[in-house]
């Protein structure tokens, strides 16, 4: 091999050591410049003006929450989403800001749950938020510290760690507002019952001094398990939430419970009851003659009617409390003496 040779090699092989220090530097400065950076510029200032903001997983579970005149609104229910929640995720969003890089090669994408949500198996959730201006779109995969996580922008190679972490759930029903009816226990006068199982009955006080609620009627030869047995009633509309909800089918299905609320301002909160599979549903409607209570009622009813509610079963179980519940148990029928044999006839 000639010396001009060698030189020509030894000349290429120093441009390309020379190009790899650049090229190492350069991605070291731009991994410095990227640290403390948000992950999606523009949304910020932007937070106030969001018209909608959808939620996909890759096995089809989707929750698109919807700004309308009156509030926000959980698409898929048409019932409203709790504001607190979609305003702490926007704002968490507009201030999410790059810890560090992670990887742009699509194969590593699983580790980090920031593939794309084009399949079953996809650990992520892909997030969109419009605004009249512009979208902006993340894939929001797993965590790594309790403040931080992975994300990546969708059609993006560059995955990052990034801070605040992002909770995110694509199913509807987390995104609802939860609040049903809160009725104060002090305010309640009389309950009819009608449960799925047992004889109807009452519970009722004369005034709001009373300490304890009547039953009535007793089944004969049997007693109350306690002078306040049937006070735990009285508060079951207290800060009575949903957990699901949907339009009420027509027909309407027989309902196997039914209670009726009176309280001492004139307020009537009528509650139907039925079990379906694990679920337990409910119908409200509300009604007042007082026009201390009136628009009380009106707004009740504007809100609830129409509308079939999930609530916790043990809220159900409160609501239509069978009477035996509230009695002394029967006594235990007497045993016979072990050993004696029945008499002959």
């Amino acid at each position: 091999m000639s010396a001009r040779r060698v030189a020509w090699l030894l000349v290429a092989a120093l441009v390309i050591i020379a190009f790899a220090i650049w090229v190492s530097s350069l991605r070291h400065l731009e991994r410095a410049t990227l640290a403390g950076d948000l992950v999606l510029p523009g949304l910020e200032p932007a937070v106030n003006t969001v018209t909608q903001v959808q939620l996909h997983k890759g096995n089809g579970t989707q929750a698109t929450l919807a700004r309308g005149e009156s509030g926000w609104l959980v698409s898929e229910r048409g019932w409203p989403a709790e504001l607190g929640k979609v305003r702490k995720l926007l704002l968490d969003l507009g201030a999410l800001n790059v810890v560090e890089e992670k990887t742009r090669l699509p194969a590593n994408y699983p580790q980090l749950g920031v593939e794309d949500v084009s399949g079953p198996k996809a650990a992520g959730t892909l997030i969109e938020v419009t605004s009249p201006a512009r979208t902006w779109s993340l894939i929001v995969g797993k965590s790594s510290t309790a403040k931080a996580g992975y994300v990546r922008r969708m059609n993006a190679p560059q995955s990052f760690l990034a801070a605040p972490l992002l909770s995110l759930d694509a199913d509807p029903k987390t995104w609802l507002d939860h609040a049903l009816i809160d009725v104060r226990a002090e305010r309640v006068r009389e309950i009819a019952e009608q449960p799925a199982d047992g004889a109807a009955y009452a519970v009722s006080r004369s005034k709001k001094e009373d300490a304890h609620y009547e039953v009535r009627p007793l089944p004969k030869g049997r007693e109350l398990a306690g002078p306040g047995a049937a006070d735990a009633l009285a508060a079951a509309l207290s800060s009575l939430t949903l957990e699901d909800v949907a339009k009420a089918p027509q027909p309407a299905p027989p309902a196997a419970a039914h209670a009726v609320f009176h309280t001492f301002d004139g307020l009537e909160i009528e509650l139907a009851g039925r079990k379906d599979g694990t679920r337990s549903l409910i119908t409200v409607s509300a009604r007042s003659d007082d026009a201390q209570t009136g628009k009380e009622a009106q707004q009740l009813g504007t809100r609830l009617a129409g509308w079939e509610f999930q609530i916790p079963d043990y809220k159900y179980a409160a609501l239509f409390t069978p009477l035996n519940e509230l009695l002394k148990p029967l006594p235990a029928p007497a045993q016979k003496p072990k050993g004696t044999k029945p008499a002959k006839p």
